[in-house]
């Protein structure tokens, strides 16, 4: 059984992206510049932008870090964006989910210029990528992709069963996993809360890639054996016995599930860390393709 360590390839990504943008300063080059704006408090998600910001530091990105209340309407966020659109300075920004009720998700999604969309969740974006054109596609499932390749885990011919259907991780893995090339030329079931008699679907699986939020839910007995699994759950589950009051599980039973897999994603340290990394990988596409714009 192979472990797909997320946490050591994206340290790799990082590195290599280092290299790229210490090759720009040495040129005079701009070097890029991402930007994340998060409304609010939310606990994991200033965690999360928090490392952003670090992991631009350590490849040498410049970046911008826009925290509003939690008390900001949608007209002032959508201000704000219209700022990051237009300031040439800036090659991508993200907008952190989840924001507060009073403000409409999809309409500041929507208002994103899809060439500073590093997160991949434009429509435009979107769209490309499911006619297999050059895009951003979103940071999650393209980690997810370079695993798989960096892994040389062969897909081509295989059935791959997606669990769960989000704009941000299902439905776009589904579409990838079955476009042609590598990785992808599988034959895709894409199952979710309805789905019936899904243990008989995945137990056909040659790849699961799960994405529920449900901890433990892909048992060993849904699982053939030599499966390649990707968790991409990730879930606090509370815990008094240990320090932080809470452990990190995903959707499979690890200790279980293990044993039959071929190759298998860890939580933590499998695809979060793939995340940001190919977040820095959208950015650095982003800078490129607006140098390139204006050299026009």
């Amino acid at each position: 059984m192979t472990i797909l360590d997320g946490k050591k390839t994206s340290n790799d990504i990082k590195n290599e992206i280092k290299d790229i943008v210490d090759e720009m300063k040495s040129n005079g080059e701009k070097v890029p510049h991402l930007a994340a704006v998060i409304v609010g408090n939310d606990g994991a998600s200033l965690t999360y932008v928090g490392s952003k910001v670090r992991a631009c530091e350590r490849v040498g990105f410049e970046s911008t870090m826009v925290r509003m209340p939690a008390t900001t309407s949608e007209t002032e966020l959508l201000k704000e964006i219209k700022k990051l659109n237009n300031n040439p300075d800036i090659d991508g920004f993200i907008v952190q989910l989840p924001l507060p009720k009073q403000i409409d998700t999809q309409k500041v999604l929507m208002a994103v210029d899809p060439d500073k969309d590093v997160d991949g969740f434009h429509p435009t974006n979107f769209g490309r990528m499911a006619l297999d054109m050059s895009t951003f596609i979103p940071a999650t499932p393209f980690g997810i992709l370079e695993l798989l390749d960096r892994y040389e885990v062969q897909t081509s011919g295989k059935h791959t069963v997606v669990i769960g259907r989000s704009h941000i991780v299902g439905r776009p893995m589904s579409i990838l996993m079955g476009r042609k090339g590598f990785p992808g030329n599988s034959t895709v079931t894409l199952t979710h809360s309805r789905t019936k008699n899904i243990t008989q679907i995945t137990s056909q699986a040659d790849i699961i890639i799960t994405a529920l939020g449900v901890p433990g839910f892909l048992k060993a007995e849904m699982v053939k054996d030599g499966a390649v699994i990707i968790d991409v759950g990730i879930t606090r589950v509370p815990d008094e016995s240990r320090e932080r009051g809470y452990y990190i599980t995903g959707d499979v039973d690890y200790e279980n599930v293990s044993k039959k897999a071929s190759h298998i994603t860890p939580v933590p340290g499998g695809v979060g860390p793939m995340t940001i990394a190919m977040l820095l990988k959208n950015t650095l596409l982003a800078r490129e393709r607006h140098r390139e714009a204006s050299s026009k």
